[in-house]
């Protein structure tokens, strides 16, 4: 009996995880809302005004250097340009585990050296949820991208 709820329990984790539907669903979304040109900025300062509204404080601990008090101005429009290329390489990846895990690590390298906290990654993921989501409206898919951006906040946060 035991060995038949242990086959159900992993059979139910492959399916509700991050597996190849939903990796591909993810990428397909986000190829949408992430758009060309002006439409990166725009959800990209929709995405920092909603981590900066959840936390006001990680503006002058993290974002000084980067003009976080103005996210409108060019320096942090190209910070915005770094952390969506970034973001998009992972996206990406999702359906190549070794090279996305090589990625995630070294965006956890970056990140843990600039001491930045593992829970601000999911501030991240969720803002980004909502951003995206606004974006495509009808055909978002949040049970995907729930478990697709975990992988890479968990990656980032805690390394591979």
């Amino acid at each position: 009996m035991f060995k038949w709820l242990l086959c159900a329990a992993l059979l139910a984790t492959c399916y509700a995880g991050c597996n190849n539907m939903r990796r591909l669903k993810v990428k397909q979304q986000w190829s949408m809302a992430y758009g060309v040109g002006a439409d990166r900025f725009a959800i990209g300062t929709a995405l920092w005004r909603s981590i900066f509204n959840k936390r006001p404080e990680a503006i002058d601990k993290y974002f000084v250097r980067v003009n976080g008090h103005d996210i409108g101005s060019a320096k942090f429009q190209a910070h915005i340009a770094r952390i969506f290329g970034g973001f998009d390489m992972s996206i990406s990846l999702l359906d190549d585990p070794a090279t996305l895990n090589a990625q995630l690590n070294h965006l956890h390298d970056q990140h843990t050296v600039m001491g930045i906290p593992g829970d601000y990654f999911d501030d991240f993921r969720h803002s980004l949820m909502l951003v995206v989501e606004a974006t495509i409206e009808t055909c978002y898919d949040e049970a995907a991208w729930e478990a697709c951006t975990a992988v890479i906040a968990k990656g980032i946060a805690g390394g591979v």
